[in-house]
């Protein structure tokens, strides 16, 4: 086996990194995995996750995580309404949406993030995870690497995968191409007991998600675990934006006022998005690896989701495209059909930057289409062709 005897370090406690960590242990593989944050609970986790039939589901189910993913996930999360600023609702799937349809190929179940983080992080061996790990550097000894972290301490790799997202300290060794910016800002929010504190919002939810839309400009809205509401208000600016505007991403006040402004015309049942979220509210820019990305692949170097394709998020496809390179790798490093590790990377990079280039199209054609001038009537031509 390719594999024996060698040590393999993930570098990023993500969905996609703790996938490949499972699989590869299933298969008698000594990997450890690298997190820069202090524990499992040490920031809050992002928007709800929608997996898909043939990647993200197709991953759990290979390591033995389906059945539990089916006792966890957010039945009716997945359920739409498409709205218009004044929050009237001009589509929804809720009247006839099955809540569990597992097995076919357009349901779409919902998890909440830390909950999928949670399962496979309970999945894999006690030894597995080290927190407090924030990358630093690595450098080549012997066949392999010796890797550097924050804390103090270092560690030997014969192969190191890259699993630590869109600003991946680790990409730069295998690849100088960088990400280009979509021209696109998304302002996240969280808001908790939303059933108390955000009613209004709480009540138009219903449970699932909203997507309201403007001209050029949107809100986004979905269900968490725990009672939790996330959101994005989400919209096209130049790529300054984030440090040229003084709007304080702490101050209540004035993130109320820079939304007024900036949606203005915008019912007043969205002001409570920004009235109860948590402070600071977090800017992301969108960022998109070039579609025609490739490099010259290593025999003990490589990487997996945002880390090797970061994309916009407007097609649901991020952590599925994660978790299926993380199922594709492992399948390639311990198939018969390579006789070296190189190989096995090799044809996993070739394969994967053709699939994610082609995800990566989607995603930012949807993007556009969100966030133009007609994205209402857009989003109802799409969603009306796509149900049922």
């Amino acid at each position: 086996m390719k594999l024996e005897n060698k040590q393999i370090a993930i570098i990023g406690a993500g969905p996609g990194g703790l996938t490949l960590a499972k699989l590869l242990q299933l298969q008698g593989v000594v990997v450890k995995v690298y997190e820069r944050d202090q524990n499992a609970n040490a920031r809050v986790q992002g928007s709800p996750l929608d997996l898909h039939e043939e990647s993200g589901l197709a991953a759990l189910k290979k390591a033995g995580l389906f059945d539990v993913f089916k006792s966890s996930f957010m039945p009716g999360a997945d359920k739409k309404l498409i709205m218009n600023e004044q929050a009237e609702v001009l589509f929804s799937d809720h009247e006839y949406k099955v809540e569990e349809n597992f097995g076919d190929q357009h349901f779409r179940p919902e998890i909440d993030r830390g909950v999928l983080r949670s399962i496979l992080l309970e999945s894999l061996t006690a030894d597995t995870v080290f927190w407090d790990s924030k990358f630093i550097n690595m450098q080549m000894q012997q066949e392999g690497w010796l890797l550097t972290f924050g804390n103090g301490s270092s560690a030997y790799a014969d192969l190191v995968i890259a699993a630590d997202g869109a600003n991946s300290k680790i990409r730069p060794y295998l690849t100088d191409i960088k990400a280009f910016y979509t021209g696109i800002i998304m302002m996240e929010g969280n808001i908790y007991d939303a059933e108390n504190n955000a009613s209004q919002i709480n009540a138009l939810l219903k449970g699932g998600k909203i997507m309201a839309f403007g001209k050029e400009q949107n809100l986004l809205l979905g269900q968490k675990a725990n009672g939790e509401i996330g959101f994005y208000a989400s919209f096209k600016a130049n790529s300054d934006w984030v440090g040229d505007n003084d709007l304080s991403k702490a101050d209540r006040k004035q993130l109320l006022a820079w939304f007024k402004e900036k949606y203005q015309g915008w019912a007043a049942v969205w002001d409570e998005l920004f009235e109860q979220t948590e402070l600071p509210i977090v800017p992301r820019p969108i960022y998109c690896m070039p579609l025609d990305q490739s490099w010259a692949s290593m025999p003990n170097l490589t990487m997996l989701g945002d880390a090797a394709h970061v994309m916009p998020p407007f097609a649901g496809e991020g952590v599925n495209m994660a978790m299926l390179d993380a199922l594709e790798l492992s399948e390639c490093l311990v198939s018969l059909q390579y006789g070296a590790i190189y190989e096995a990377i090799e044809s996993y990079e070739r394969n994967m930057c053709k699939r994610a280039s082609i995800i990566a199209k989607e995603s930012l054609d949807n993007g556009q289409m969100m966030h133009a001038e007609d994205a209402l009537e857009n989003m109802l031509v799409f969603f009306s062709g796509h149900e049922h």
